[in-house]
């Protein structure tokens, strides 16, 4: 009783369609997944610009020596 079963899994796909429709569904899935991308991005940082902020950081010799 607690799992289910493929049939089930379409009875519920058919339901989904049936509410969203097709172009519905494939704009939330679009949006669902530029969110999830976006979202992994800003979690990653955006690696150029922390190596950039890295290297100003850093003295370079000439300042060394002075």
């Amino acid at each position: 009783m607690g799992s289910m079963s493929t049939a089930h899994w379409l009875i519920v796909l058919v339901i989904v369609l049936l509410m969203f429709g097709p172009s519905r569904l494939s704009s939330l899935g679009k949006g669902l997944g530029e969110g999830i991308r976006s979202f992994k991005e800003g979690l990653n940082g955006d690696g150029e610009s922390d190596e950039k902020a890295i290297q100003k950081e850093k003295p370079t010799t000439s300042e060394k020596s002075s």
